[in-house]
């Protein structure tokens, strides 16, 4: 473990990565001890609207004199809870496919992946905005729900190609040998694919942050007054000369935070690439 904590935390830009995100996750956790402000509170829209950061507002006031800070740390809750819960399950879903599939009959591992490949040329954006302007108000739930639902493919690609290549080798002829099933043939498989599956859902977490937000950004996500990082760009669009910071606090926080994870998994995908090993 501390050899595998040297290897990620040495890749340039890991530490940073790390720090943001924690800073990211430790925000949305103890939101309500950083802030005693509600987020979805209307102070007095005709004189504290679009007040400038200050020592009772940190970040300033929107147009319907809402606390910034606490919208955005309140904010952080939804992008993150939508990006690692929907990450994780579709690692779950895609990492059990593709295992499932690199360990069945040619004809099973055929169809299933000729349906994976028919589920890729779907363009996932447009299937997602079908799918939430018909769908009048999602939750959270739902939101996390359908975009898993929608991320597992290139996971499930990634986790039989790897298994496949793997079913040659010395352990798996050992475990075959001994009269192992495909049980116990995936058990010994599963921590050298999981490595795979951890750094997809690493990488992915930041798109999924990222699409999250645009949904939002086009009214397709979360509805107002719930905050979400999009909505808030959404608002703060038309301020932009007027009051920058309505729409620049919620965009410097999704960039770092999309950053910090996207440098993470590239930091993880290095300490686990066995090439890499000595």
């Amino acid at each position: 473990m501390n050899a595998f904590l040297r290897r990620t935390l040495a890749h340039p830009g890991a530490v940073f990565g790390l720090a943001l995100a924690l800073l990211a996750l430790l925000a949305a956790v103890f939101a309500p001890l950083l802030t005693g402000a509600d987020p979805i509170a209307i102070l007095d829209p005709v004189h504290r609207a679009l007040e400038r950061p200050s020592a009772a507002h940190l970040l300033g006031t929107d147009a319907l004199s809402r606390d910034l800070f606490a919208r955005l740390v309140y904010g952080a809750r939804v992008s993150l809870a939508v990006g690692i819960a929907s990450s994780v399950l579709a690692v779950l879903i895609g990492g059990t496919l593709g295992l499932g599939a690199a360990l069945a009959g040619p004809r099973t591992d055929a169809l299933l992946m000729r349906g994976v490949d028919v589920l890729l040329a779907l363009p996932r954006v447009f299937l997602l905005m079908v799918v939430f302007a018909l769908w009048e108000r999602p939750g959270l739930a739902a939101i996390i729900g359908v975009i898993a639902c929608t991320g597992w493919f290139e996971t499930a690609r990634l986790v039989r190609a790897h298994a496949r290549s793997l079913r040659e080798a010395d352990f798996v002829t050992a475990v075959t040998a001994l009269g192992g099933g495909r049980r116990r043939v995936a058990r010994h498989l599963l921590p050298h694919v999981g490595a795979t599956a951890i750094v997809s859902a690493t990488l992915d977490v930041g798109n999924v942050i990222l699409l999250e937000a645009g949904l939002s950004f086009i009214g397709l996500g979360l509805r107002p007054p719930t905050p979400t990082w999009g909505n808030m760009i959404l608002e703060g669009r038309s301020l932009l000369f007027s009051a920058p910071w309505v729409a620049l606090a919620p965009g410097v926080a999704l960039t770092l935070t999309v950053l910090a994870f996207n440098l993470l998994g590239d930091a993880l995908r290095d300490a686990l690439d066995p090439r890499r090993l000595r």
